[in-house]
């Protein structure tokens, strides 16, 4: 099957079975798109969704959330997951207040901006300001992999080649390439899932060099979960859980935790990352107030 016509069909079948998600809505701001961006890296879109809607009602701009408590920010954040996104969302708004209040629209410039990588970048520029950019997240290297390399999925760490050849499918018109990206995204997320490809509801299966093989299974290392019961995460979790509740923060013995040791290690790193602080016995939410010399 032909480039354009995988496109065309790839496009066709996101019209009729994109989801309806806020962040979609004509009119979204630049801003609203990279929060959106931001928020769903690791963290499921049905998590997502009212946290965005809150987070843009109470700091519809840039300098809004740079004005803000970072103590406030985290609170925020609620259970997304991965907290220090809400700190680093929290720089870049500084930077981007600093610099006319609005979302730069210039790919090199999203990518000096605190916290923001190379495929948040690109997916601001296609998705916020209907430019060509190459947008590669897990979703789009899975379909790729199986659509053109045949394979069940793509290495762990993205590769130059795929690079190459994803860019080499991105269609040279900006809004043209903005679709394609958008589309396939979305048919990873729905129909050429990890877990149950949907290979039946497929636009584009006729094309599939992973499903003309017999649709193989991975050969590579095994890819596993990341574990959770019992691990630092959970602990840090577990820790900033009972600081978002408790504005005056908590002493570690409310913290319910089977092991003293681990405990202690995950209040140094979340120390050391700037999501708390020690004042005397107590642990409280965010990095340390800065005094002013005024």
């Amino acid at each position: 099957m032909e480039q354009q016509e995988v496109r065309r069909r790839v496009v066709a079948w996101y019209a009729e079975h994109a989801r309806e998600l806020a962040w979609r809505v004509t009119g979204t701001s630049a801003w609203g798109v990279l929060l959106s961006e931001v928020m769903s890296q690791q963290t499921p879109v049905a998590r997502v969704e009212p946290v965005w809607r809150e987070w843009l009602a109470r700091w519809p701009t840039p300098a809004d959330l740079a004005a803000a408590d970072p103590a406030e920010v985290l609170r925020a954040w609620g259970r997304l997951g991965y907290p220090r996104r809400a700190l680093r969302l929290r720089e870049a708004a500084e930077v981007m207040a600093a610099e006319g209040n609005r979302v730069p629209d210039d790919e090199a410039r999203l990518l000096a901006l605190p916290g923001i990588g190379r495929y948040t970048a690109a997916a601001v520029m296609s998705f916020a300001f209907r430019r060509r950019a190459l947008v590669l997240d897990t979703n789009i290297r899975r379909v790729f992999a199986r659509l053109v390399g045949g394979q069940e999925f793509p290495p762990r760490s993205e590769t130059t080649e795929e690079r190459r050849r994803a860019e080499e499918w991105l269609p040279e018109d900006d809004d043209a390439a903005a679709a394609w990206c958008e589309a396939v995204m979305e048919l990873g997320a729905l129909v050429c899932t990890a877990r149950s490809p949907d290979c039946g509801a497929c636009p584009v299966a006729p094309g599939c060099a992973w499903l003309a093989a017999g649709s193989p299974a991975w050969d590579g290392p095994q890819r596993r979960g990341q574990a959770w019961a019992g691990t630092d995460r959970q602990c840090r979790g577990r820790i900033m859980g009972a600081l978002r509740t408790s504005p005056d923060g908590v002493l570690l013995t409310d913290v319910v935790w089977p092991d003293d040791v681990q405990l202690a290690r995950c209040v140094a790193s979340l120390i050391d990352d700037g999501l708390a602080h020690r004042i005397e016995d107590r642990l409280r939410l965010g990095p340390p107030r800065v005094m002013s010399c005024e």
